[in-house]
């Protein structure tokens, strides 16, 4: 009996140990249980937040692991503009076409104001060949540069030039008071050249006007010539007058290359917006109506 009661005892201990057993399992698996609303409130609050910082950033995915192809592009890049460099407006013209263009007044060439050289330039000149009591024949040049570089937001230099010298040729177009206005293409002269020709009516005498407007590359070159009999004496030619200008212009336009190394600058990528480029143009590089003043 004794023996039965050492074996009941024991057989109590076991169950006890597995009772213990079996109410830590089941604690621990109540902890789990507890701990699972926690974990997912968790994840929950993460996902919440997620979503707030997506819609902030306009978008489902971090900013900086958005894949190239839905990122923003980037700045496109433009050709370099053909030409850096403009010549020196007062010498690009011969000492014979000078004095076949303006007898009196080769030496008498005045440089514009400019506020950058390498972008605006411009140059005129005078003559006035006084015959006494049979009048005078009175002679007015001006040649005027601009250059366009190449901006990423205003394009190429080319299309910006092509852009200037088409409002160039419409300026000459519609002179006020001009009359028998005519125009036509100049070949061989740059990339596009046209003449404006008209007559103009003033107290001091009849005018005659011939504005010349090339483009070569990045460069527009505008070439105002007007000649007047004054005080009785004849009006000059109009031809005559157009053939003289068309051959400073040409001359004009050749100059551009010679002071670029003829070849100018070599076409790359420009990477950054030019400030030159930003500018309008100034009065000093624009002949506009001016030219017509002056006579």
């Amino acid at each position: 009996m004794q023996r039965a009661a050492v074996q009941r005892d024991d057989q109590r201990a076991r169950n006890e140990r597995n009772a213990q057993r079996r109410a830590g399992r089941l604690r621990r698996s109540l902890v789990c249980a507890a701990a699972v609303p926690a974990v997912a409130l968790f994840a929950t609050a993460c996902s919440s937040d997620s979503d707030s910082a997506a819609k902030e950033t306009g978008g489902g995915s971090n900013p900086a692991t958005t894949p190239s192809g839905s990122a923003a592009a980037p700045s496109p890049t433009v050709q370099a503009a053909k030409y850096r460099k403009l010549p020196e407006p007062c010498a690009v013209l011969s000492k014979e076409t000078l004095t076949a263009l303006v007898p009196k007044g080769a030496k008498s060439g005045k440089k514009g104001a400019s506020d950058d050289v390498a972008t605006r330039g411009s140059c005129s000149w005078s003559s006035l060949d006084n015959n006494g009591v049979k009048g005078s024949q009175f002679r007015w040049l001006n040649i005027a540069f601009l250059r366009f570089d190449s901006d990423s937001n205003r394009g190429s230099g080319e299309k910006q030039a092509a852009a200037y010298y088409a409002s160039q040729v419409q300026e000459a177009r519609s002179v006020t008071g001009a009359k028998n206005t005519k125009s036509e293409p100049v070949a061989g002269t740059g990339d596009q050249a046209t003449v404006v020709r008209y007559d103009l009516k003033k107290k001091e005498g009849a005018f005659r006007q011939q504005t010349v407007v090339a483009r070569v590359a990045n460069v527009v070159v505008t070439v105002d010539y007007n000649g007047a009999g004054l005080a009785g004496e004849k009006t000059p030619n109009g031809d005559t007058l157009t053939k003289a200008a068309e051959k400073a212009t040409k001359e004009a336009v050749a100059s551009v290359a010679t002071a670029n190394g003829s070849a100018g600058a070599p076409s790359s990528p420009a990477a950054t917006p030019s400030k030159s480029a930003s500018k309008s143009p100034s009065a000093s590089a624009s002949p506009s109506k001016s030219s017509t003043k002056k006579g």
